[in-house]
């Protein structure tokens, strides 16, 4: 793999803890802004190098959301780099950790995943000499926190990568505003920092985001969520499916008793997904609720003896889950990641792979009314009206119409080619 010229702020992140840095000194580095800006490889290399060239024999956290994310985002693009820069890599996969050697140093390399309070226990007891957090604003406080305490080993640095969040959040509070007081030096990457990145890719990512998330993820700025949610959905999203049959069907469900209850009839043609029809029951304005039973033979009635190839649904409804296997119905739980799953959503339909027809009018009418709390400092969270729709569309984009692993790998490994290439 052949490497180019870096941008000015890629070089910063890949050589700030060097001799001749005037940084050399300083205790952690924060990148963060916009999506492929190169940030995240820089920062891997950089990370990987400082160990290196800095420590033998010791021990270093790596931490991402999940173990998973951080393989698939991180460690598979970093490994190949660095044997293709001579280093020695032994990974063992199931131990969650690998050896780098070089020089006749070697230092040992630990995965974390930081998904939720629970995870700081993961990381008690170790004793660090550096850490990576990879989307440190995805992790909570208290694991991100515990991974710094392990850093006691001297001459240890933190490292924090992540795309931004809202102005609330802790760490944009505590490290970002006050990066020169924690000695952090803070590098804040745009599209055009990232010098692989053409004109003509620069300008796709540009179009592929609205509102909060174009801000966040191609401004690169932390800002907070308001207005609606899919600001950019109008009557242009809505069309009629292709004649003839489809190559395949599924449905998405988001149950409700007191709650309304939304299905969605998909049907696949190429790659895109159209939302044919739609059940929509909301038992307070009707005056009374129905039984799963109920619900199962409405959905069997919106399916209308085709083969499905699956019904995703909400994991909390476990009882209607159930319901539908006693029919023989093939279940997926869907995947219920909020913000994932509206910003994978909004993807979908500007890609033109998720499209909305005109007998779905209770998903046409949320879509104008899914909005933002703005009273939610803390976090990005809707307001749970007008979401019923919503959900069972945002389930069906993340479970079953987003793009498959390979299709994942290939990107990635795309976007890494063409970076050194």
């Amino acid at each position: 793999m052949k490497f180019e010229a870096f941008s000015e702020k890629q070089t910063l992140a890949l050589t700030w803890w060097s001799d001749s840095s005037p940084w050399r000194d300083w205790d952690a580095v924060i990148c963060d802004g916009a999506v492929r800006s190169g940030k995240t490889l820089c920062m891997g290399i950089s990370f990987l190098c400082w160990a290196t060239r800095r420590f033998d024999g010791r021990q270093f956290g790596m931490c991402g959301k999940t173990i998973a994310s951080l393989r698939r985002n991180v460690v598979s693009v970093l490994l190949p780099v660095m044997r293709d820069l001579g280093f020695g890599v032994d990974e063992k996969i199931s131990k969650n950790l690998f050896t780098l050697s070089f020089g006749g140093r070697s230092n040992t390399f630990y995965l974390f995943g930081g998904r939720d309070e629970s995870s700081q226990a993961l990381i008690q007891g170790a004793t660090f000499a550096g850490v990576l957090l990879d989307e440190v604003a995805l992790m909570p406080k208290s694991f991100v926190e515990q991974a710094c305490a392990r850093c006691s080993v001297s001459g240890s640095k933190l490292w924090f990568n992540c795309n931004p969040e809202g102005p609330s959040h802790w760490f944009y509070q505590e490290w970002v505003k006050k990066s020169t007081e924690r000695r952090a030096v803070y590098i804040h990457f745009s599209l055009e920092d990232n010098p692989a990145l053409s004109r003509k890719i620069i300008a796709r990512y540009r179009k592929m985001y609205s509102g909060v998330f174009y801000r966040r993820f191609v401004l690169g700025e932390w800002v907070a969520s308001t207005g609606r949610v899919y600001d950019f959905f109008d009557e242009s999203y809505v069309r009629e499916a292709p004649d003839g049959a489809l190559e395949e069907y599924a449905v998405s469900c988001d149950y409700g008793t007191a709650n309304p209850s939304s299905f969605g009839l998909w049907g696949r043609r190429g790659e895109v997904w159209y939302r044919l029809r739609e059940y929509y029951y909301n038992s307070r304005e009707e005056g009374f609720q129905k039984t799963d039973a109920e619900y199962v033979r409405e959905l069997k009635v919106l399916i209308g003896g085709r083969r499905v190839r699956a019904v995703v649904v909400d994991p909390s409804a476990a009882s209607f889950i159930e319901a539908l296997r006693r029919e023989g119905l093939s279940v997926v739980k869907a995947d219920n990641d909020v913000l994932s799953g509206i910003r994978l959503t909004a993807d979908l339909l500007k890609a033109g792979r998720l499209v909305i027809c005109s007998a779905c009018e209770d998903a046409i009418r949320e879509f104008s009314l899914y909005s933002w709390d703005e009273k939610r400092e803390d976090r990005d969270a809707p307001i749970k009206l007008n979401d019923h729709a919503m959900d069972d569309i945002r389930y069906f984009a993340a479970t079953i119409a987003a793009p498959r692993r390979e299709e994942v790998f290939a990107a990635t490994f795309a976007e890494r080619d063409a970076m050194f290439e």
